[in-house]
C-alpha cells in the first residue's frame, strides 16, 4: 500500500511496544497484546537506547535517541508510527561551545505531564539534563545540574557516566534524576537547583559506604499514585522512599538478589512495582540461569516470583531500559501489560502484570530500551 498523504486518529485503541536494539529500532502493534505485528528495523545499524512515547493528546509522536557510528547522536520523531521520521538538521542535543563537551548518547527520553504539554526531557551521556518545550525537537542543557559542585567528582559507571532516569513530579516543580555513577538528586524549583538525595543508598565500594553522593544507582521510578515514594534499583540494594528522597530504606529481602537494573511501577495502583533481578557483578546472568520478574503489590514488603512463558534457562541479562509497562491499565480491572527484552535479542509480553508471558520478538540484536504505550490507531487518509 502506498504511503498516504495524512493520517488521522479515530477512537480505536491498539498497543505500541517499541523495541530500541544494538542495530535499529523494531515496532509491534497488537489488538489486544497477544496477536502482534512486528515492522523493522528503522535506522538500520544504528544504536538505539533511549524511546519516548509521546501520547499526551489524540496524537502520537515516537521519539528515538539515536548513535550511529558514522553521523553520532541525536534524537529523531515520528508522528505517524514509523512511517516517516524528522531529524533535525543541527542535532537536536548539542552542547553550547563554552561547555567544552560532546554528547557521546541520549539514554532516557521523557515525555512530561498533560499539563505541560510539549515539554520532554533527556538524560544524557555525558552526565547532563536537557529539556525541550517543542515536543523532542531541539533541547536546552540545563545548567543547573551541568554547573553542580559535584559534577567533577561523579565517576562512570560499566556502561559510561549518564543520567538514565528522569521522573518528574505532577507540579511539574519536583524533579529526580539518578545517574552513573553519583546517585539520586532533586530538583524542587523545576530543575533550576539540585542536591543530593542518597541517605540510605549503599555505596559498598567507597571507604564510605553511605557518602553524599557516588551511589551507583541503577533505576529510579516513581508510584504515581503515591506523592513523595519512589523506588530504586542500586548496584546492590532495591530502596523506597516515602519522603521524596529524604531517606531511602531497603525492600530486597524475598528477592533472590539485590543487583539488577530494572525498576517499574504500576501507572494507577500504589504499592506495584516490578524488578528483574540478576546475580552478583562477576556473572552477570539471572540466578541459576533462569530468568524471572519480581512484582510487590505492598511497597516492597513482600515479593512474588512471575515466570510462567519465560525460558528455563536464559544467560542474557534485562538492561535498565529494556522493560517497561504499558498505560493499559487505565480502566478499571483493566491490567497493565509488563514487557522486557534480553542482550540475547528476544522480547517478552504479559498481558496480565507479569503472571503470564509471551515472546513478542527473537533474533533481534541486543536489546537495549524498550517503551510500550496503549495509543490511537492510525487510519490511512488521502487527501480530497
Amino acid at each position: 500500500m502506498a504511503i498516504q498523504d495524512e493520517l488521522e486518529t479515530g477512537d480505536q485503541q491498539q498497543y505500541l511496544l517499541a523495541i530500541g536494539t544494538k542495530k535499529g529500532l523494531w515496532l509491534a502493534t497488537s489488538p489486544d497484546r497477544r496477536a502482534w505485528t512486528l515492522d523493522g528495523p528503522h535506522f538500520f545499524m544504528s544504536e538505539v537506547p533511549s524511546i519516548g512515547i509521546d501520547a499526551r493528546g489524540r496524537k502520537t509522536r515516537l521519539m528515538v535517541g539515536i548513535r550511529s557510528e558514522h553521523w553520532g547522536p541525536t534524537v529523531a520523531h515520528s508522528d505517524d508510527l514509523g512511517v516517516t521520521w524528522t531529524e533535525p538538521e543541527n542535532g537536536a542535543i548539542t552542547f553550547p561551545p563554552d561547555t567544552e563537551a560532546a554528547v557521546e548518547r541520549i539514554w532516557q527520553l521523557y515525555p512530561d505531564s498533560d499539563a505541560r504539554p510539549g515539554v520532554v526531557w533527556a538524560g544524557v551521556e555525558p552526565i547532563s539534563v536537557w529539556k525541550s518545550t517543542d515536543g523532542g525537537e531541539h533541547f536546552e542543557l540545563n545548567r543547573g545540574l551541568w554547573n553542580h559542585p559535584h559534577r567533577p567528582d561523579w565517576g562512570e559507571g560499566f556502561g559510561g557516566g549518564a543520567v538514565h532516569s528522569v521522573v518528574v513530579a505532577p507540579d511539574g516543580q519536583n524533579v529526580h534524576v539518578a545517574m552513573s555513577t553519583g546517585g539520586v538528586y532533586r530538583s524542587l524549583d523545576a530543575g533550576e537547583t539540585w542536591e543530593a538525595k542518597n541517605k540510605g543508598i549503599s555505596a559498598y565500594f567507597n571507604p564510605d559506604p553511605y557518602p553524599e553522593f557516588g551511589q551507583c544507582v541503577h533505576k529510579i521510578a516513581a508510584d504515581p499514585q503515591v506523592l513523595g515514594r519512589l523506588y530504586a534499583q542500586n548496584h546492590h540494594g532495591v530502596y523506597r522512599t516515602d519522603d521524596n528522597a529524604d531517606s531511602w530504606v531497603s525492600i530486597a529481602e524475598g528477592l533472590p538478589a539485590d543487583f539488577g537494573f530494572v525498576m517499574l511501577t504500576h501507572p494507577t495502583r500504589a504499592g506495584t512495582a516490578w524488578v528483574v533481578p540478576i546475580k552478583a557483578d562477576g556473572e552477570r546472568i539471572p540466578p541459576e540461569g533462569k530468568l524471572a520478574v519480581h512484582r510487590t503489590d505492598d511497597a516492597g514488603a513482600t515479593w512474588k516470583r512471575l515466570d510462567d512463558g519465560l525460558p528455563d534457562f536464559e544467560y542474557n541479562v534485562v538492561l535498565r531500559d529494556a522493560a517497561a509497562v504499558d498505560s493499559g491499565g487505565s480502566n478499571v480491572g483493566e491490567k497493565v501489560g509488563v514487557y522486557l527484552g534480553t542482550r540475547g535479542g528476544s522480547v517478552y509480553g504479559s498481558a496480565d502484570e507479569g503472571e503470564t508471558f509471551t515472546e513478542i520478538a527473537s533474533h533481534l540484536p541486543d536489546v537495549l530500551c524498550v517503551r510500550a504505550a496503549k495509543v490511537p490507531v492510525a487510519v490511512p487518509h488521502t487527501k480530497p
